[in-house]
């Protein structure tokens, strides 16, 4: 199936665009053009009736009132973007994946989205997500392989991206929602720190995990998204650096969770970063694995729970049978159980950012997902690899790193300090081109790991 090999980078759209050697309305055409030609294979788009009519006229609007200069334009001016379907954008149905009445769904178009329009993006419609973000999926095929998942709960944002159909899409990570479907589909996720995108205007999963993030082909195509959709982004953040940052190895039971395959392809990434001159600890840390895995899970159920409470008392009969066992579980969660598993979580995050400390490092490094994505369509993939970073609320990225055995991408999940965003994102742009530069000397024909479950997929 044909990907996004040979089409520009969100950075170039945007350059293109800005400085007037592209067209807004061409820019429209063109993605309504790879839609039509792509999308009825990968179906990552949520089908909407009159697309081009509709994204013309948006981006000839765009287009009538732009600065003439082009240093006036703003930073995503008229680009397309792909909005996963549990994000409120105005003139679009939310659907959430769901068979629920569309305008009982409805609500006030997101801040994520204003702050799209406002740097100049058009919307270039809804993606699919699996239904209300949590594990049964949509539609969407893997791009690389349609027989194989593209992950979730994020898969119509990642496969829209992989699939070239827009430069940036718009996702959600409750458990493992971005980092998994990027790795899958082989294209760059970022997850931000907890709360640095005002997560109104969408359908909740599990409001004390639910952040907002974006997909983009390259590292500095999510730090451009980033700087429009941040709070409080610090622009340039570590200009004139040359230290590497040190990356830490989570050596023990969580790190055992992947699979064979994508353990030896980490070993090798490490060993890369190693030759490259960067420093990478091993460090033993959450020996107490299944009871963080225990702990975030409470939380998340029970949440999940009493953000449907109206919602599955009307509905319930059309919600699907895997939101449903994750609302009905979460009603056997009294609300003790929850505040001790909110206090568990306190102490993981305080002992997780000491361990950090301890040992000096900058950066978290693991594999994205357990490995490549799975032959299977009735699932989302596992989203263990994810779950104590989200559950700390620690910003992470995923990049590009290799195929597997079968052709299939891999991914490397780098992982931050919180509120540490910008140092994360200059720190994966390095390690990004540690792992291109590798992948164009290998010519040995074995599998490259530098090229181009249990509680699986909660949000």
């Amino acid at each position: 199936m044909t990907t996004l090999l040979g089409q520009r980078s969100l950075v170039q759209e945007a350059a293109a665009l800005r400085d007037g050697t592209d067209d807004p309305v061409d820019a429209a055409n063109r993605t309504c053009d790879r839609i039509d030609a792509v999308d009825p294979q990968v179906r990552a788009f949520v089908p909407e009736a009159g697309r081009r009519t509709r994204l013309l006229e948006a981006a000839r609007r765009r287009a009538a009132a732009a600065p003439r200069a082009a240093d006036g334009r703003p930073a995503l001016y008229g680009v397309p973007v792909g909005i996963k379907d549990i994000v409120h954008a105005d003139g679009l149905p939310t659907r959430a994946g769901s068979e629920l009445p569309p305008e009982v769904l409805a609500g006030p178009q997101a801040t994520v989205v204003g702050r799209l329009c406002a740097a100049g993006a058009l919307i270039a419609g809804k993606t699919v997500t699996a239904e209300f973000a949590v594990t049964a999926p949509g539609p969407t095929r893997n791009p690389h392989n349609p027989a194989h998942t593209p992950g979730g709960s994020s898969s119509g944002s990642a496969a829209a991206v992989a699939a070239g159909m827009v430069p940036l899409a718009i996702g959600t990570q409750t458990g493992g929602s971005m980092i998994r479907p990027a790795a899958y589909c082989g294209v760059v996720g970022f997850k931000p720190s907890y709360g640095r995108i005002p997560i109104d205007g969408v359908i909740p999963n599990a409001a004390s995990f639910d952040t907002l993030g974006c997909f983009a082909t390259e590292v500095a195509g999510v730090a451009l998204a980033a700087s429009a959709l941040v709070d409080g982004w610090r622009v340039r953040a570590g200009a004139g650096r040359t230290e590497l940052p040190v990356l830490g190895v989570p050596a023990g039971p969580y790190l055992e969770r992947a699979d064979d395959e994508a353990l030896r392809a980490f070993a090798e990434q490490c060993a890369l970063l190693r030759a490259a001159g960067y420093v990478v600890h091993e460090v033993p840390v959450m020996d107490d694995f299944e009871q963080i895995v225990d702990q975030l899970f409470t939380m998340n159920r029970y949440e999940v729970a009493r953000a449907h409470a109206d919602w599955f008392a009307r509905f319930g009969d059309r919600y699907r049978p895997e939101t449903t066992s994750a609302i009905r579980q979460g009603h056997t969660i009294g609300d003790a159980a929850y505040e001790a598993a909110r206090e568990r979580r306190r102490a993981f995050r305080t002992r997780l950012a000491a361990d950090r400390a301890a040992a000096g490092i900058d950066l978290w490094i693991a594999p994205s997902a357990t490995g490549p994505a799975p032959a299977d369509l009735t699932t989302t993939g596992s989203s263990i690899m994810c779950l104590p970073w989200s559950n700390a609320g620690l910003p992470a990225v995923s990049v590009p790193a290799g195929r597997a055995a079968g052709g299939l991408p891999l991914g490397l999940q780098l992982v931050g300090g919180f509120g540490e965003d910008e140092d994360l994102l200059y720190g994966a742009a390095g390690i990004e081109r540690v792992l291109n530069a590798a992948g164009t000397r290998r010519e040995d024909g074995r599998p490259d790991p530098a090229q181009g479950a249990d509680h699986a997929g909660e949000g």
